[in-house]
């Protein structure tokens, strides 16, 4: 007994790939025909398909094209040429994949990401000085006090006196209009 999907479908129909490859014989089109172009076809030559036809279609067009027996090119399915050199698709072509010796044990290979922490280790030493003694970097900018001796200026105060200027854009002037009497 056969174990496999049995789909139901009139005894009177050949398989899908010789309707198919007789669909595209018919047709005769110079470059080749669509999935559509063959589906009609098909229905028109043989009436009752069952109702999944387009599905079956789909899969029997994958599996030719897949197996080398048809070439889809430009959506367009013909029968492969025999005299014919192979068409290129579009981009760089693959390496060949030289043959690995007999007895050659792949390793598996990298996962993708950054790899975990691991949980015993303890973690970053502490920052340590550079030889002179300060901190890595520009220093950081001294306000100049402004006032007398020993005055503290409030926050709002110096940052205005750093610049000598108040900060944001300066307000627009407006012309005065004067009068002329005559």
């Amino acid at each position: 007994m056969a174990t496999g999907v049995f789909i139901n479908k009139p005894p009177s129909l050949p398989p899908y790939p010789e309707m198919i490859l007789e669909a595209i014989e018919a047709l005769n089109e110079d470059n080749g025909s669509n999935k559509s172009s063959i589906s009609k076809y098909i229905e028109s030559t043989y009436g009752g398909l069952p109702q999944g036809h387009k599905v079956l279609l789909n899969v029997h067009l994958a599996k030719m094209r897949d197996s080398g027996v048809l070439v889809f090119w430009k959506n367009n399915y013909t029968k492969r040429d025999p005299k014919a050199p192979p068409r290129r698709g579009r981009g760089r072509p693959p390496k060949p994949k030289e043959p690995l010796p007999p007895g050659t044990v792949l390793s598996p290979p990298r996962p993708k990401g950054r790899p975990p922490k691991d949980p015993n280790d303890p973690g970053k030493p502490p920052k340590a000085l550079t030889e002179s003694g300060r901190p890595r970097g520009r220093p950081r900018k001294m306000t100049r006090p402004t006032g007398g001796l020993g005055e503290a200026l409030p926050a709002s105060k110096v940052k205005a006196a750093t610049s000598g200027r108040p900060r944001g854009r300066p307000p627009k002037v407006k012309p005065v209009f004067t009068e002329i009497s005559a």
